[in-house]
């Protein structure tokens, strides 16, 4: 006879009570919002960011959380960030690698490559750095974990009108990182996975929401978007828990696009 499981408890599966995740780029944007939806699931939030006074007026709302100021390029400040978070609680079950930035806009036969480093430097080489750093307690553990990688839709397509060589081409190397990382530790019960969100307002979409150039960037979105509209907040929040918490158990390697539809044509 094959073994019986039983349906889930709905409302115990995206409960990350005692969980510890560390967030980067915690200080605006997609990073605020996601440590506020793992704290309110029961997580402890280390909150990883270079901005203190963002990180501090967060963790003063965010119960049982450590805010930490780290540049995520220096491989030293990663070390340090994943020592303190152990030493405040013990382990990290959770990472979600979300410091990012960009070069947008400029073309790229006029592009200083100092600049293509530094943007690969963050959105690709500090995700396996500190990823690495995470993984080694989490396989000496021996209970797993999980590693959320936020990519974008443009590691998937590509951006021409927005001229971002070095930001497609780093986080179209996250997704390639997020597929062997996920091949390397799953057998530690490591699974690594990305979201590749569409355009949603932060600091880094700014220009195309505000200002003069507000009027041409929200028919570039409703060009792109099946749904013909940018994401809102709030609608990356169950793809995250998803990741984070024993809901995707038996799901690893996997790029997840939440984009109304943009990678889908």
């Amino acid at each position: 006879m094959p073994n019986v499981v039983k349906p889930s408890d709905s409302s115990a599966l995206f409960d990350l009570t005692g969980q510890v995740a560390i967030v980067t780029g915690a200080s605006s944007g997609f990073g605020v919002r996601f440590c506020e939806v793992l704290s309110n699931a029961g997580a402890n939030v280390v909150m990883a960011a270079r901005r203190e006074d963002r990180l501090a007026a967060l963790a003063a709302r965010l119960p049982n959380s450590l805010p930490i100021r780290c540049d995520v390029t220096d491989d030293e400040q990663l070390r340090r960030l994943v020592d303190e978070s152990i030493d405040r609680f013990g382990k990290v079950d959770i990472l979600v690698n979300n410091a990012g930035t960009s070069d947008s806009p400029v073309k790229a036969e006029d592009e200083d490559p100092a600049l293509f480093r530094a943007v690969v430097d963050v959105n690709l080489n500090a995700c396996f750095v500190l990823s690495a750093l995470v993984a080694k307690p989490m396989i000496e553990r021996g209970e797993g974990g999980s590693i959320i990688n936020i990519a974008s839709i443009h590691s998937i397509v590509g951006s021409p009108s927005i001229h971002q060589a070095a930001y497609v081409a780093s986080k179209a190397g996250l997704t390639g990182l997020t597929r062997d990382l996920a091949a390397q530790w799953a057998r530690h019960r490591i699974r690594v996975n990305a979201i590749a969100p569409g355009y949603f307002e932060t600091e880094l979409t700014h220009d195309l929401f505000v200002g003069d150039t507000a009027e041409g960037g929200q028919r570039y979105i409703e060009r792109g978007a099946l749904m013909r509209r940018p994401g809102n907040e709030g609608e990356l929040d169950g793809v995250l828990l998803l990741l984070a918490s024993s809901a995707s158990s038996y799901i690893t390697g996997e790029t997840i696009a939440v984009d109304g539809g943009w990678t889908a044509k």
